[in-house]
């Protein structure tokens, strides 16, 4: 007879980890006893060394969905253990760690019963057990107890009570565990205040008849897991527009949900790991390859070939789509850039001249959770958005971040996240959005306290980006201020390329690492705006060793949603706009800059009046696209052009090796720093559109001219430092061209590749390095 310890760490709390170790210690014939305590979970069993071994093996195959067995320890216990059975133990409540895990897509035993006419769930909307539902949103208070959520309102029946008390179902100690007959209920409004008409239900009830109002070429807000969002049918072109035009997002694409895979196969192609994503807990936006068989409206997306889809993620979407055989948009329910709507009076308010319906529900949430966006390339899986199925759960940091104070990290200034660092792991937040609008700071704000309430977390220091104007710093050096807190100013880049680091295992001590971090922009150490830098980095420090000639940014702001304006710095910065007027003056692009006000921008640029000089890769990108006829005038959100001149590269060109298929880009050494000159890729691209070289083509010569330049530089900068890892990050990054040239061509050469899969490569991924950048720093300063 043997007697063991065993020590389980990771997600094993909240998700039915417990009554799993129960039913495989019973099934082995184990006598002991399971508790949850401060490390984890605590396992101690008694019985022959090869039912323990049996035991251990199925535990690691057999953990539950949303569990993850980090570290399991097994050890010899002296005691005789005095059980005559095994039991699940009461928890050391004082001392658990803080755990809150991602809201997950319904089960597939959950999503049986909602279909089942002989369950007592059938076509119940807030259907869930242990393995799925509501978490992050709908909690308000530790520990995660449904008196500490918006389930608080709802009084369990005996049914669901009895459920939740019997440890052998899988709904013990599911906290939002209801029924028809004790929880949270669904209805249908008119946005026009009119009563609904008995008419139409004839349907099974008010879920059923949104798809009925949807195929009708309805818009209707559905209150769901996070927020709110807006639906119609995306196959009908004139409720798409009316969408567009009513919520004032004239050009972002709009996600897409189907009722399963067979119906997005007819519009996209899936790979297995797609699938994956797709089916997964965190159900997330998955950008797809749209095969152009089955078309959407074309307003849905335009000047891409990829369509964002997700799979119904709660039973409400399920009953919904249930007959509903071809797409919805699913966007959220906000005007532009505003957050989304999470509550019934602030729907009516906001999205009643937007919406024609509205389906309610009155649980609350507590929590806004968007909806996460991720794509596979290669077999990778990039993050593009981390939000719902992601956040807030942990993120190892590697080896010499173990024993650090609490940290917290502002993030940036668009696509922000915050941070908090402790007990070696990192919380990161979900998607909070561009901070310079109003509703989203306050958003912010408040998203931020709850973090720092329900995880305990009491920072000992603030990181923030050093941009001077950022909401986020401004707000962490208040709060350091009022809290007497020391305060870390990290480089933007330098986060970057800690951040892809930390989810790559890289060791506190391990040596440099070359970062190559390409974005729109980024304040620099010398007081520029950076945006394409080579760095040597570990995570105390950086050397800035490259970077791409600096070009004028023409009216600040106005140059990220006016194109025009970068590609005209560009070819006054290259001294070829003379050369432009003579030889190409009846070029397109030569004749639209020509009726601009070219005196006035040629003032505002020498005398740098609201024009400040960026090593912008994505504003390199911007340049090209517009001069090549993509997005020239205007486009309505950051990288637009960009990402449209991605999706129309000619593949047999990118594929083809001749040097007459690739433009050249000049490199030069000045003040101890290499600059990656465009010029000649210029006055290549100038005489393509004179031979009218098709777009498809330029497009392909320009992704593969940039990364072989960028390759180029790593081969300098090699001979004189010694790189044996490249780390890629910037938005730039989610090139998946770029990012495939670049990473291949650097394997050629024998370098490792480290790109991101836990977080994004833009700045939703700042706040996790910001904090890591902080903590080295903290370390090695004591």
């Amino acid at each position: 007879m043997a007697t063991e310890e065993i020590r389980v760490r990771g997600t094993v709390q909240g998700v039915g980890f417990r009554p799993t170790v129960y039913r495989l210690a019973k099934a082995c014939g184990l006598r002991g006893d399971v508790c949850n305590d401060g490390q984890g979970v605590l396992i101690r069993v008694s019985g022959s060394e090869e039912a323990i071994t049996k035991f251990v093996a199925r535990l690691q195959t057999e953990c539950p969905p949303l569990a993850k067995i980090n570290q399991l320890i097994r050890t010899h216990y002296e005691s005789e253990l005095k059980f005559d059975n095994f039991v699940i133990s009461t928890s050391v409540s004082n001392a658990i760690k803080t755990e809150i895990t991602p809201d997950a897509a319904t089960c597939p035993q959950c999503q049986q019963e909602i279909f089942d006419p002989f369950s007592r769930f059938y076509r119940y909307p807030f259907t869930n057990c242990t393995n799925c539902g509501p978490r992050l949103s709908i909690i308000r208070a530790i520990p995660y107890d449904r008196c500490n959520t918006s389930m608080s309102a709802f009084a369990m029946c005996s049914e669901c009570a009895k459920e939740y008390h019997d440890v052998e179902n899988r709904r013990f100690h599911a906290q939002p565990v209801a029924c028809h007959a004790c929880g949270p209920s669904a209805w249908l409004e008119r946005a026009d205040g009119k009563s609904v008409t008995a008419s139409m239900f004839s349907m099974l009830d008010d879920v059923d008849a949104v798809c009925t109002l949807l195929q009708k070429g309805e818009i209707v807000a559905i209150k769901g897991l996070g927020g709110i969002h807006l639906a119609c049918d995306a196959t009908q072109e004139t409720v798409v527009e009316k969408l567009r035009q009513r919520k004032k997002r004239y050009h972002k694409p709009f996600a897409l949900m189907a009722r399963d895979i067979e119906v997005i196969k007819e519009y996209c192609t899936i790979n297995a790991k797609e699938k994956e994503l797709l089916t997964s807990p965190a159900a997330p936006i998955v950008l797809l390859q749209a095969t152009g068989k089955k078309v959407v409206a074309p307003s849905i997306v335009s000047g891409q070939n990829t369509l964002g889809f997700m799979l119904p993620y709660t039973p409400l979407h399920h009953l919904i789509l249930r007959r509903m055989n071809r797409p919805i948009v699913l966007t959220s329910g906000n005007l532009a850039d505003e957050p989304q709507c999470i509550d019934n009076d602030e729907a009516r308010e906001k999205l009643g001249t937007i919406a024609d319906y509205f389906l309610f529900h009155n649980r609350e949430i507590i929590n806004r959770v968007d909806d996460s966006v991720v794509r596979v390339i290669g077999d990778k899986v990039q993050i593009i958005r981390r939000a719902r199925g992601y956040a807030p759960a942990p993120i190892s940091l590697p080896p010499g971040f173990d024993n650090i104070p609490q940290i917290l990290a502002m993030g940036s200034e668009l696509k922000n996240t915050f941070c908090l660092l402790r007990q070696g792991q990192a919380i990161l937040s979900q998607h909070l959005g561009d901070l310079e609008n109003a509703a989203a700071f306050n958003a912010y704000e408040d998203t931020l306290n709850l973090y720092l309430n329900l995880f305990e977390h009491k920072p000992e220091i603030i990181a923030i980006d050093k941009h001077p104007e950022y909401l986020s710093s401004k707000l962490g050096n208040e709060l350091a201020d009022t809290n007497q807190i020391k305060i870390h100013q990290i480089q933007h880049h330098h986060a970057h390329i800690a951040a892809c680091m930390v989810e790559n295992g890289i060791p506190l001590d391990a040596p440099p690492v070359l970062g190559i971090a390409l974005d729109g922009l980024g304040y620099g150490d010398d007081g520029t705006l950076w945006g394409g830098e080579f760095l040597l980095v570990d995570y105390r420090k950086f050397q800035r060793l490259a970077t791409f000639k600096p070009v004028a940014m023409i009216g600040g702001e106005q140059a990220i949603y006016q194109p025009w304006r970068n590609t005209y710095a560009q070819l006054i910065a290259a001294n070829l706009w003379d050369n432009c007027q003579q030889q190409y003056a009846d070029l397109e692009i030569v004749k639209f800059l020509d009726n601009k006000p070219l005196k006035l921008l040629n003032q505002l640029i020498e005398k740098r009046i609201n024009s400040p000089p960026a090593s912008s890769v994505g504003r390199l990108f911007d340049a090209v696209a517009a001069a090549i006829g993509i997005y020239r005038d205007e486009c309505s959100y950051e990288g637009q052009g960009a990402i449209a001149m991605e999706a129309i590269v000619d593949v047999s060109s990118l594929n083809n090796h001749k040097e007459t298929l690739i433009y050249p880009f000049n490199f030069s050494f000045l003040d101890r720093i290499y600059y990656i000159d465009p010029r000649p890729m210029w006055q290549a691209l100038l005489h393509d559109l004179q031979q009218q070289i098709p777009q498809p083509v330029m497009a392909a010569k320009f992704h593969k001219g940039l990364a072989n330049a960028i390759v180029q530089m790593v081969k300098y900068l090699s001979q004189e430092n010694q790189i044996s890892q490249v780390a890629l990050t910037g938005g730039v990054f989610q090139n998946r061209i770029l990012l495939e040239q670049v990473s291949k061509r650097l394997q050629t050469l024998g370098i490792k590749v480290l790109t991101h899969s836990l977080v994004p490569a833009n700045d939703g991924g700042l706040s996790l390095g910001q904090a890591a950048i902080a903590a080295a720093q903290l370390i090695y300063e004591s």
